[in-house]
């Protein structure tokens, strides 16, 4: 499995919050803009959590594993490339819905100054852009905790005894 880059989530950011910006004008202008829902930094906090959650336990064992201690529990293969999955499929929709939420808050930061009760809007969607970047820290933990120790840099000797 091929590690997620950062790079990637930051252009997956960059292109939602350029087009929702441009959706946001776009809807603006042709009637009234949704709000950003209260729920959405508090979602995003708690897939957060559990990501996080679920890396520190499993580093925990697989340092307990590496240690060879007694009665420790180790974490099967397949478990770990499963967290690795769930992690990275977190970031890159955590990278999707910031990027919306950023070009939207961007949008609706510039519209503030004639409605002022779109500041709370402001707050919520920047709320939102600080959890989904937690997400995508917390699924980057779990990625790096699950990787494989690295092989030496010439590789196991081949000469013969």
């Amino acid at each position: 499995m091929k590690e997620l880059r950062i790079r990637v989530l930051a252009g997956v950011f960059a292109v939602a919050g350029v087009l929702a910006w441009a959706g946001a004008r776009l809807w603006d202008a042709l009637g009234s803009l949704p709000s950003v829902p209260v729920a959405a930094p508090v979602v995003l906090a708690i897939i957060a959590v559990v990501l996080l959650a679920t890396a520190l336990s499993l580093r925990s064992r697989l340092k307990a594993q590496r240690r060879r201690e007694a009665g420790a529990k180790g974490v099967e293969p397949m478990m770990a490339a499963r967290a690795v999955l769930l992690g990275q499929a977190s970031a890159l929709v955590a990278a999707l819905v910031s990027g919306v939420y950023a070009g939207t808050g961007v949008f609706l930061l510039i519209q503030a100054t004639q409605a002022p009760l779109r500041t709370q809007q402001v707050v919520y969607a920047g709320l939102s852009v600080l959890a989904g970047i937690g997400v995508i820290a917390a699924a980057l933990f779990l990625q790096r905790t699950c990787r494989l120790p690295e092989d030496d840099e010439n590789g196991p000797s081949a000469t013969p005894a």
